[in-house]
């Protein structure tokens, strides 16, 4: 499929310096390689959204704790005052 992208002269003159450069054979390579991560980050993306979700669910769920609980907690542990 032939798609036809307009680069600002910058991207422009970064993605023909990376084919100069001997990486890539042409801009339509680096093109798909910048793809390639942003799919790869917008999927990371939303794998950490479902993981806020969870974490949202399972508070709703069994409750969540003052920082001051935790941290008075963790003290008495540490000095084994539990």
């Amino acid at each position: 499929m032939a798609t036809n992208v307009h680069l600002t002269p910058e991207l422009e003159n970064f993605a023909r310096a990376c084919v100069e450069s001997g990486r890539y054979n042409n801009v339509s390579e680096v093109m798909r390689a910048g793809l390639r991560l942003l799919q790869r980050d917008e999927e990371e993306r939303l794998r950490f959204l479902a993981t806020l979700d969870e974490a949202e669910a399972e508070a709703d769920r069994d409750g969540t704790f003052a920082i001051e609980e935790v941290s008075t907690e963790i003290d008495a542990i540490i000095t084994g005052s539990r």
